[in-house]
């Protein structure tokens, strides 16, 4: 057995069962190993390295476990960082296996010879290590493995491709060497009854609490729900949390956030009491002020506690495990004022949500391409989004129910992860729907790319739902309307308007399924054609990109810069038309 062999066995041992890569001859003796490791080690070849990290961190971010990437030396490695750092950022458990010259080159600026432990030192901060002889390597793997899923970072691995072919070796009983062993450690994972009694006691205190809960209680929806009830709480969700709780429950006010609901927005600003699980929401303006509201805040890193708002009472700890220690030191809440305000700001939400959708656009509203969606979401599906504009209406338009999930690039925001997230989610899951959401600009960047991937493994799936949905606006929508409002600039059309190009028929060429709407009318219908399919679908909308896509709250620096820009906009009969109609649907929903 060769050291590569072995990397494939042991990490297998671990329990990884699938890679994410591109071949290459820094990785060559890898390559060929894995080619007979397989079915134990199911690969999964990409068409870019930056997608087999994407689709690695979506892993994660969908299981629960380790994801897995590979790529060869030099601008393989380099292709990789963007995808690593989404999960980094996110705080989403990898492993990175990287291939190096031989190392007999090493430092003599060789052909493709880049220093990778410089290279990824930022991004696999918590463990890289760069293989010399064949008895390191057992060590290696698994430190990496252990340290990536207990911190919950990126780690790396660099293996030279001379040693990768040479015979493995355990590590010897000698001075100088050391014999790691498989299996992940048991973690306490509840704060100490002190910490406990003390949050207790502040959330019992507290008359009109407020919960934001994130990624960390996608696995804690009972336990939350138990605890909000328990308070009589509202209960805000992180972009990333929006799985965690099901949005057709009374209390739970949707997203928080410049994407987030104006529920939610009223929520923290009216609340006296916080308490923050899994979150490491980063905008604070959104939070209650500093000294109206005490604090709360569970989370499993220690390092995220009072970042963003200061609690006065902060418990490293598992989301469910805490909030289950926590709730029988909670007192039950008689005063149902707060839950019924809660309740009428919502119901008042949804039907402006409708009005919103249902304004006429030029052609279809983004908007209602998202409504139309909610209400026919599969049981148990899986959701992905973009970055840009489509990231509002998923976070806001799409209602979950308890089982589904979803997911997007988080603290990153990158473009380009919808498509790897959705193919990632079917080769976990290939027995449930996919639905990925994207906006023609990152679709452009690389999504294409990924649906020729999709073309590759559709085929071995149990259910052949998978539905990649384009708004196609011909324009970086996001930030044209970012410039308008937040720099007071008109849309600078040589950045910002990009080629229209047909989706649909793209799909044809790979043998897929291509869908095109361009009439508001049949938006519903279009999604009920693509779920029905016997095969993935491109679903691509002809949608206005000027339809605004507006905060929760508009501050007066905000509506100044949206005047100002007005001179210098070249559409700007199309802007005030359609910003008009959203703003007359908040004073007037339904009208």
């Amino acid at each position: 057995m060769n050291v590569s062999e072995f990397v494939w066995k042991r990490l297998q041992e671990w329990g990884v069962k699938r890679v994410y890569g591109y071949p290459g001859d820094g990785v060559g003796g890898l390559d060929v190993a894995l080619q007979k490791a397989q079915p134990g080690m199911e690969y999964v070849q990409v068409r870019h390295e930056e997608m087999a990290a994407f689709m690695a961190s979506a892993h994660a971010k969908f299981t629960g476990d380790v994801g897995l990437c590979y790529a060869t030396s030099g601008p393989g490695a380099i292709h990789l960082l963007n995808g690593l750092y989404d999960a980094k950022m996110d705080n989403q458990p990898v492993v990175a296996l990287v291939g190096q010259q031989a190392r007999t080159a090493l430092g003599a600026r060789y052909q493709q010879e880049v220093d990778l432990v410089a290279l990824f030192k930022d991004v696999a901060s918590d463990y890289i290590a760069i293989g010399t002889v064949p008895s390191q390597v057992r060590h290696m793997v698994d430190r990496a493995v252990r340290i990536a899923q207990t911190k919950r970072s990126v780690t790396c691995i660099v293996l030279p491709n001379d040693l990768q072919l040479m015979p493995y070796e355990d590590p010897p009983m000698a001075h100088g060497s050391t014999h790691t062993g498989v299996g992940f450690p048991a973690e306490s994972k509840v704060p100490e009854s002190e910490g406990l009694r003390a949050a207790a006691q502040v959330l019992n205190e507290g008359k009109k609490v407020a919960m934001l809960v994130g990624a960390g209680c996608l696995e804690a929806t009972d336990e939350v729900i138990a605890v909000a009830d328990k308070l009589g709480a509202g209960l805000a969700k992180a972009l990333l949390g929006k799985a965690a709780v099901p949005d057709d429950l009374p209390f739970v006010t949707g997203g928080i956030g410049l994407l987030g609901t104006k529920p939610s927005w009223d929520l923290m600003k009216n609340c006296d009491t916080l308490l923050m699980v899994g979150s490491a929401f980063p905008y604070s303006e959104f939070l209650p002020e500093p000294g109206s509201a005490r604090g709360v805040q569970i989370d499993i890193k220690g390092e995220n506690l009072s970042l963003r708002f200061p609690m006065e009472v902060n418990l490293v700890g598992d989301s469910a495990a805490t909030l289950r220690a926590l709730l029988p030191l909670l007192e039950q809440k008689t005063d149902s004022k707060w839950r019924d305000t809660i309740k009428d700001n919502l119901a008042d939400w949804w039907k402006l949500l409708e009005s919103r959708a249902m304004n006429s656009a030029d052609p279809i509203n983004p908007q209602r391409v998202f409504w139309e969606l909610s209400p026919r979401l599969p049981d148990n599906c899986i959701v992905t989004a973009d970055s840009g504009s489509v990231a509002n209406w998923y976070g806001r338009d799409l209602k979950f129910r308890r089982g589904m999930k979803g997911s997007l690039s988080g603290s990153l925001a990158s473009l380009g992860a919808a498509t790897p997230y959705a193919l990632a989610a079917k080769m976990a899951y290939p027995e449930r729907p996919v639905i990925g959401t994207i906006g023609d600009g990152a679709m452009q960047m690389n999504g294409m790319n990924v649906m020729i991937t999709v073309s590759k493994y559709w085929e071995q799936w149990s259910n052949p739902v998978f539905i990649m949905m384009v708004l196609n606006n011909r324009d970086l929508s996001q930030v044209t309307w970012e410039e308008r409002v937040q720099l007071g600039d008109g849309k600078p059309e040589s950045t910002q308007s990009i080629p229209d190009f047909p989706y649909a028929k793209y799909a044809e060429l790979l043998g897929l399924r291509g869908i095109f709407c361009n009439d508001p009318d049949k938006v519903g219908a279009a999604w009920e054609e693509a779920l029905a399919s016997d095969r993935p679908v491109i679903l691509e909308f002809y949608t206005d990109p000027n339809v605004p896509p507006l905060p929760p709250h508009i501050t007066l620096k905000d509506a100044t810069h949206f005047m100002t820009m007005m001179p210098d906009e070249p559409e700007l009969g199309s802007v005030l038309k359609n910003t008009a109609k959203e703003l007359v649907s908040s004073v007037l929903p339904g009208r």
